[in-house]
């Protein structure tokens, strides 16, 4: 497990890595200039070109990358062009609310496809079968953000159970405390998990059926275990590692996909910080965004493949095996 680990450490920075040469170069092509976005359209050339100088824009890229990479691992995210402010507290700010919104709504996920394909799949060829499955197909058919509309309307303009937007806050001293901020994190988490769950389920019940079908579940039925025993405790654990692979990938389009729901809800959190630096062209803060964003994804990814190796061992062994053969 330990040489497994190191591969996958290694893995893991190499990525990191590529990520960052990505999004520094990805966004070096995006049209504009901070300089004349904060300048404003009448600006004169020699000013726009004056405060380029200021920001180091003027610099190679090459020269940029260093220089951010660098000050990235003194743990110095630079200053915002827009806000004139560490661009780490801004994010740092909209990560106390995006990260448990994905939290909450890859939970939300995960409970709800795994009890919908698990019922699906013990109900093979039968009415629940049929149903769980066809409303999961609906759930597929339907956008987020329109279900988040549909929750705003259902259980804020309706019923009143919820505010329709607004964050209140983590603290009391913010206005808010614990329970209102999760309160106000619940719509928008199941409007994230309805779509990400429909697809999950039907990943649980594929594989949960191809696993059913294995001699040694047979061989369990035959010994006299209950089919909750058979189900629970057999098939399950090795029907996980497509389930897990799944919700990996699904965490990271969580992360993509509160910009929109954040919108609908009005929350502050990173997917609106996003947008107002890309309407700013404050790329500290987009390029800062960006490459947290596909870190999390990168060390996601990192903590499902171990979560594989202590599932199933002869991963490791596998990864070993072609590690010693590409030396």
């Amino acid at each position: 497990m330990q040489a497994y680990l190191i591969q996958r450490i290694v893995t893991l920075l190499l990525s990191l890595l590529g990520a960052s040469v990505l999004v520094m170069f990805a966004l070096e092509v995006l049209p504009g200039n901070a300089a004349q976005v904060m300048l404003g359209p009448d600006a004169s050339a020699e000013t726009v070109a004056a405060l380029s100088e200021q920001l180091g824009l003027h610099a190679p890229l090459w020269q940029r990358y260093g220089q951010w990479l660098y000050h990235l691992l003194q743990g110095d995210m630079g200053q915002s062009y827009a806000y004139d402010v560490p661009a780490s507290s801004l994010i740092w700010e909209s990560l106390q609310l995006t990260i448990p919104l994905a939290v909450l709504a890859i939970a939300l996920t995960i409970v709800i496809a795994l009890i919908a394909g698990i019922y699906a799949a013990a109900k093979h060829n039968k009415a629940g079968d049929f149903l769980t499955m066809g409303l999961t197909q609906i759930g597929m058919a339907v956008p987020n953000f329109w279900f988040a509309i549909l929750l705003v309307m259902v259980f804020s303009v309706q019923l009143k159970w919820f505010s329709s937007g607004g964050f209140p806050g983590w603290t009391a001293a913010a206005g808010g405390g614990f329970w209102p901020a999760l309160k106000a994190l619940l719509l928008p988490a199941l409007a994230l998990a309805m779509v990400q769950a429909a697809v999950l389920a039907r990943i649980t019940r594929s594989a949960m059926l191809e696993v059913l079908r294995e001699d040694y579940i047979r061989t369990a039925r035959a010994k006299g275990l209950s089919r909750r025993q058979v189900l629970f405790r057999h098939a399950l654990r090795n029907a996980l590692i497509p389930v897990i692979t799944i919700a990996g990938l699904q965490f990271a389009n969580l992360l993509a996909g509160t910009i929109v729901v954040e919108s609908v809800f009005q929350l502050p959190g990173l997917g609106r910080l996003i947008f107002k630096a890309i309407e700013n062209r404050d790329m500290v803060v987009v390029r800062n965004c960006v490459l947290l964003l596909a870190a999390l994804v990168i060390v996601v990814n990192f903590f499902v493949d171990l979560l594989y190796a202590w599932i199933d061992p002869r991963i490791q062994a596998s990864a070993m095996r072609q590690g010693k053969v590409a030396a």
